[in-house]
């Protein structure tokens, strides 16, 4: 759809449908959309993520927390969100042979208990050795640049699955 279509949804319709471009936060576009008119892609963009970093950091930290483990419970019950389930079967997620779900499980439980949420990365933008690699690594992180690198992170899935809603060429004519 393009923005003129998000600018004229009511408030429930843009939830519905916008509401998890952020896993499991559909509070973030419920809070946005009293923002409209947005004059094209990158300012609803913008709304979302000024909304997020205006949060404190225990908000960032809730965010991060909404998110599955990658490979883990969720996707064997299949209880993923679709957008989720869809990012890690790209990612080749719900694929690994056992070393490397059993190192999955391993190093998903490292990270929630080093940093008390969910470790979070674009799966969209990595393949299963790169995610693994980066699980690895930023078990080392302090909390603090962890946590803001969560977030990052949040923001280029937003982007991307907003990109699969909202078309990006098409500006308002206000």
């Amino acid at each position: 759809m393009d923005i003129a279509t998000v600018n004229a949804l009511p408030f429930e319709d843009f939830v519905n449908l916008l509401g998890n471009v952020v896993e499991k936060c559909p509070i973030i576009t419920a809070a946005v959309w009293s923002r409209r008119p947005f004059l094209n892609f990158t300012a609803l963009e913008a709304a979302i993520n000024e909304f997020i970093d205006d949060l404190p950091e225990s908000g960032k930290e809730g965010i991060l927390r909404c998110h599955p483990d990658l490979a883990g419970r969720d996707l064997q019950s299949g209880t993923l969100t679709r957008e989720s389930r869809e990012e890690q079967a790209g990612a080749g997620m719900d694929a690994l042979n056992s070393a490397d779900a059993s190192r999955m499980t391993r190093l998903n439980e490292e990270y929630k208990e080093r940093f008390g949420f969910s470790f979070v990365i674009c799966a969209r933008m990595n393949d299963k050795a790169n995610i693994l690699r980066q699980l690895s690594e930023r078990c080392q992180n302090e909390r603090a640049l962890e946590r803001a690198r969560g977030i990052e992170e949040v923001k280029k899935i937003c982007r991307l699955r907003l990109q699969d809603l909202v078309r990006t060429d098409a500006p308002n004519k206000l």
